[in-house]
């Protein structure tokens, strides 16, 4: 199996508990995050490490986001950047975007919404592909192809299966996946639902590649 290295995210946002929720929102995505409180630690990270998006608060309790997305795009002109905002004045949203933002979402924001702003955003520089044998599964574009044929899953289906091949040959605890997979209206699945959905994705993948472990959960084998 050809995984590629995870996808960073630098997220900046003094707000406490707006922040951790962004993070482990996130971070159950499989996305590595690293987050910061203030200007002064969102550049010492964003000097030391190298970073696939930067989402970027517009109030900070040392600076702007602005100064901070000017200092941003003077050292690297390609990472997306995204403005989360207390306010849609448009002023703001175009001091925003002069500044060298990329797209902007107001708070309060829905996660799904949050979410689809950044796969577009991360599509526009590089795709995320998970492949095994006659397998190929992107994460951003949320499409999935056997044999060379496009394969028709839905999202909560796609949400399991990227999870079961993101860790391949270790066994996904049922527990792990109710914890982690919604469904289309943004609720999170029960462990009837989940069962349906393992069917009907074996009937899709093939049997072979998703092993149930009797009593824990699910294992991705790439096959033979």
């Amino acid at each position: 199996m050809v995984i590629n290295m995870a996808v960073k995210i630098l997220v900046t946002e003094d707000d406490v508990f707006l922040r951790d929720g962004l993070c482990e929102m996130l971070k159950k995505e499989g996305y590595d995050v690293v987050t910061a409180g203030t200007i002064e630690d969102a550049k010492a990270s964003f000097l030391k490490e190298n970073f696939n998006l930067i989402i970027l608060d517009v109030m900070l309790p040392d600076g702007n986001g602005f100064d901070m997305c000017g200092f941003i795009r003077s050292k690297n002109e390609d990472v997306p950047i995204l403005f989360l905002t207390a306010c849609d004045d448009e002023v703001q949203v175009v001091r925003g975007l002069d500044a060298g933002a990329d797209d902007y979402v107001t708070k309060p924001f829905k996660l799904l919404e949050l979410l689809s702003r950044i796969r577009a955003l991360l599509r526009r520089n590089k795709s995320t592909v998970y492949s095994c044998e006659n397998i190929v599964i992107d994460i951003n574009t949320m499409t999935v192809k056997k044999d060379g044929e496009n394969v028709f899953v839905t999202p909560t289906e796609f949400q399991i299966l990227s999870a079961l091949i993101r860790n391949s040959g270790v066994i996904v605890t049922r527990a792990i996946l109710l914890e982690n997979i919604w469904d289309e209206g943004g609720s999170y699945i029960d462990d009837n639902t989940l069962s349906v959905h393992m069917s009907r994705l074996r009937e899709k993948i093939g049997p072979e590649h998703i092993v149930t472990v009797r009593g824990i959960g699910y294992r991705w084998e790439d096959g033979k």
